[in-house]
């Protein structure tokens, strides 16, 4: 399958590697063609990993990944093109973190709206799923370097995308029993939130490789 990855930082360089990994054709999107960044990921990737501008990569991909800084996002979705993006699965994996008051940050958007719902809202015609956002990069596509069981949450607002998105976090290493669906997107305000929390986890840890996992009682019932 053909995938475009729109950011070149980590989470954008840590995806793209696993997708070639698994034998998938990977375009790196940067706001301009030959970024620095993106040739040199391109190069240690071999044939499978090209580069180009964020309309080259979201033009490339059957499915998009949205690893663009969350405040920068709508902005790079812009560039991308809405003719690249219609139709399409759209991973957004970004957190709309706001710097501007120093550490901790804070969320550019949060308790009524979300990151992924403007995303969707301003592409309508993209089935747009949030996934990954709870996590440090290496540990979205190397489940195991949390010993046990733990949690990736999937919210859209489209049944099948989410299936797509399923399977291709098992194929990341997540096992089925540990893939929760939140339901429609508007779960995002959560996932994005709950990202503030996540940094005070690394901060008395001393380690990003950390999750949480989801346990309940039985379903009582009726």
């Amino acid at each position: 399958m053909r995938f475009g990855v729109l950011g070149t930082g980590v989470v954008g360089q840590t995806l793209g590697g696993k997708l070639v990994s698994l034998g998938h054709e990977v375009k790196m999107g940067a706001r301009q063609a030959g970024n620095e960044v993106a040739v040199a990921w391109a190069e240690a990737n071999g044939a499978s990993a090209s580069e180009g501008s964020f309309a080259d990569a979201a033009e490339h991909g059957e499915t998009v990944i949205n690893a663009t800084a969350g405040a920068a996002s709508l902005e790079a979705l812009a560039a991308a093109g809405a003719e690249n993006l219609s139709g399409k699965l759209l991973i957004d994996v970004a957190n709309p973190l706001d710097f501007s008051g120093g550490l901790p940050p804070g969320l550019t958007v949060g308790n009524t709206d979300s990151l992924g719902e403007q995303i969707q809202r301003a592409y309508p015609e993209a089935r747009v799923v949030k996934t990954l956002n709870t996590m440090a990069s290496d540990l979205m596509v190397e489940p195991s370097l949390v010993p046990g069981s733990h949690t990736v949450f999937v919210a859209g607002d489209d049944t099948a995308a989410k299936g797509q998105v399923a399977e291709l976090l098992q194929a990341f290493g997540w096992p089925a029993d540990d893939i929760l669906d939140l339901g429609s997107l508007q779960a995002a305000r959560g996932t994005e939130a709950y990202v503030t929390l996540w940094l005070r986890f690394w901060a008395s840890t001393g380690t990003r490789m950390l999750n949480v996992k989801v346990i309940s009682a039985a379903a009582e019932p009726g």
